[in-house]
């Protein structure tokens, strides 16, 4: 199928119920009234959760928030995609809205989500398509559906306004930043995060 171009919007207390109800539809975990309620309380809610319209029909969402156990890193909640929109490269294009996103926020060094083990094609999108890698397997994370088990997919993301600490060519007009070099080495090992 051919791919749509989508414009992008905010989630917003306008189209809230209508975001919840596609995911409600498309995903096999159903969220409590409070993940939302905290999408729209948040401070960078237009950054972290985006809508996907296509021809002003909301047609896709991305839910995600700063993880609270690890700062550095954005937590993906939700990506849905309308069932009949599905194939269009809608889940592509809100993903990497969020990527582009985090590379303009040096405060942001990961991406992560938890995937069912089940769920191959979720694991193929994101680990071929954006290449993300697979972290260990977590037994029982999901509490109220069929294959509870889960897989940490986690990805490293680099702010386009930074240097690194071997980087000595000009960043005139960046913000003066040094990151280690070799993040990977420092990484801490993940803790399930709660929804």
């Amino acid at each position: 199928m051919k791919p749509l171009k989508v414009e992008f919007g905010p989630i917003t207390a306008e189209n809230v119920a209508q975001v919840r109800k596609m995911n409600d539809a498309s995903l096999p975990v159903a969220y409590n009234e409070s993940l939302y309620r905290n999408i729209l309380k948040g401070k960078n809610g237009n950054i972290l959760n985006r809508c996907a319209y296509y021809k002003g029909t909301l047609v896709g969402a991305i839910c995600a928030r700063l993880d609270p156990s690890e700062p550095r890193r954005l937590y993906i909640m939700t990506l849905a995609v309308v069932a009949a929109f599905r194939g269009r490269e809608i889940g592509s294009q809100l993903l990497q809205n969020i990527l582009d996103g985090c590379t303009k926020q040096p405060a942001i060094e990961e991406v992560a989500l938890h995937v069912q083990v089940s769920n191959i094609d979720a694991i193929r999108f994101y680990t071929d398509r954006f290449n993300f890698a697979k972290g260990d397997l977590i037994k029982n994370y999901y509490k109220r559906i069929d294959h509870p088990h889960c897989y940490l997919l986690y990805k490293k993301v680099l702010a386009t306004n930074v240097r690194l600490a071997d980087d000595s060519s000009s960043t005139k007009g960046l913000p003066n930043v040094t990151l280690p070099l070799d993040r990977a080495a420092s990484r801490r090992q993940f803790a399930p995060a709660t929804l």
